[in-house]
């Protein structure tokens, strides 16, 4: 049954939605239920666990599981900031809107640019790293055109589920980490309570996994913090289905904290669990487990579970990629109704479900031309090192830009959600955790990298974010996209005279 907004309720969100110059064009159905779905989805314990468990145990032994508290910690800090500015400006593509509001056209349109690539291309990210598991479901070992195909069929797949609106997404998406929830938890406390084969000292031992890869020991850990804020990126999904959801100003700040920290709490009891129930950490020190997740489970459970695991995590996947393609559809939506993204006039168009269906085609079609990466190894691994560095920049460029806002006296958060003076004190660390997370993922490392990779993977984080950047500046020095821009105050304007009218 769907659920039904309320005359009154609908009438206020739109009329917020107008003062801040917009008209209502996408369907407002999500509660804080569907909403916090969506951001869960997409930090998904699951993908998050399988993006860091392996790289974090093999350069730093047991001792990896405290990266995870600190990027959840560092990223409460992003949400901090994240929470006053959706309260006080509910809207999709929430980095280029609020730097627009903050910083100025020039600075938004490049935030907003840096932050849907990253998206796009992390989209590609999870539906390559997917496919493995539709083969392991058959016993199957793919070749790489394979992958790429699945990949593409995954990703197509899941754009059609999108297609057709917010309500069919939120099902799809609510059911997928209703079971990766309720897996993941008795999955972790099983692991912990009956099937542990270590003592939990193996928590503070590196396993000489360190002096194994020629580093330090404050090295290899900073590189698993490097590593460990991918599983603690997605919250910013509640965002970008601010405009589809009821009393978003006060319920898109909840539906953040609670995706980010549930994940987290899952997230982290998972990484204790398989590296406490995990039969040989020492190898996968070694390089000869390359997943210990699976190996946890199975030596663990039994053989029994290996398929009923397969469906879990290809569950996971699903949900991540279809939540994850709707924000980044979304925020396209968000650029392209200002005119200020190319062939904005398609990619703004909505569907007759209330759809993004310009931005939801081009975020697909961007996605999917990075698959052929997939192709060759070495260049689909520096499309992911890419990804984590892309996310981390637009946290950055948004908590600077709103610091400074508040330090020049410019912005005063006046949302429902307001933390007074500590805010400045707060946004001045996630400033800090966001540019030290930006550096130390873009610092080139050979212990990230498989052995024997090319040079350009090692440097895949600082080349890709160049790149992007640097495409983006030509953009905008070229078409001037920031000239269309009209100020907020004179598009909300603008919209009440044409309301009236």
């Amino acid at each position: 049954m769907s659920q039904q907004t309320p005359v009154n309720e609908q009438r206020s969100d739109s009329e917020r939605l107008a003062a801040l110059g917009y008209r209502q064009e996408l369907r407002r159905s999500l509660g804080i239920l569907g909403n916090i779905a969506m951001g869960f989805a997409v930090v998904s314990p699951v993908v998050g666990l399988y993006a860091v468990a392996q790289v974090g145990m093999s350069i730093d032994g047991g001792a990896w599981i405290w990266a995870l508290p600190i990027c959840l910690l560092g990223q409460a800090l992003v949400v901090c900031v994240y929470s006053e500015l959706a309260s006080q400006w509910p809207l999709a593509g929430g980095a280029y809107q609020w730097t627009r509001r903050l910083a100025g056209p020039s600075f938004a349109w490049l935030s907003g640019w840096l932050w849907q690539f990253a998206v796009m291309f992390a989209n590609t990210t999870v539906a390559y790293l997917a496919s493995p598991w539709v083969f392991a479901l058959f016993g199957a070992t793919p070749a790489p055109a394979q992958l790429v195909l699945v990949s593409a069929a995954f990703t197509l797949g899941c754009a059609l589920v999108n297609a057709y609106g917010i309500n069919l997404l939120r099902w799809f998406v609510s059911l997928g980490i209703a079971a990766e929830a309720i897996a993941s938890v008795l999955v972790g406390v099983s692991l912990l309570l009956f099937f542990r084969k270590h003592g939990f000292s193996l928590l503070t031992d590196a396993l000489g996994a360190p002096a194994a890869t020629g580093s330090s020991a404050l090295m290899s850990f900073l590189a698993v913090v490097a590593v460990g804020g991918w599983a603690f990126i997605g919250f910013d999904a509640c965002v970008s289905t601010a405009e589809e959801t009821r009393n978003a100003g006060r319920q898109v700040p909840r539906a953040m904290w609670y995706a980010l920290l549930s994940v987290g709490a899952v997230v982290i009891l998972n990484a204790v669990g398989v590296a406490l129930a995990h039969p040989d950490p020492a190898a996968v020190v070694a390089g000869q487990d390359l997943d210990p997740v699976t190996t946890a489970v199975t030596s663990s459970f039994g053989d029994w579970s290996a398929k009923p695991f397969v469906v879990v995590v290809l569950v996971s996947f699903t949900a991540c990629l279809m939540a994850s393609q709707g924000g980044a559809a979304r925020g396209l939506y968000s650029l392209a109704r200002d005119g200020v993204f190319p062939c904005s006039a398609q990619v703004r168009k909505v569907n007759k479900h209330q759809a993004p269906i310009g931005g939801l085609v081009a975020a697909t079609l961007i996605s999917c031309a990075a698959l052929p990466l997939g192709l060759k190894s070495a260049a689909m691994g520096s499309l992911i090192t890419f990804g984590s560095a892309a996310t981390f920049l637009p946290f950055f460029l948004l908590t600077l830009a709103a610091l400074i806002a508040r330090l020049r006296g410019s912005w005063r958060p006046a949302g429902e959600v307001n933390y007074g003076r500590a805010g400045t004190a707060l946004n001045a660390l996630a400033v800090l955790w966001t540019g030290l997370e930006v550096v130390n993922i873009c610092w080139p490392r050979t212990i990230l990298a498989p052995a024997g990779a090319p040079w350009y993977q090692v440097w895949a984080a600082l080349l890709g974010v160049g790149t992007v950047s640097l495409v983006g500046l030509g953009y905008l020095l070229v078409r001037r996209p920031q000239r269309l821009m009209v100020p907020a105050d004179a598009a909300a304007a603008e919209e009440k005279t044409d309301q009236m009218a």
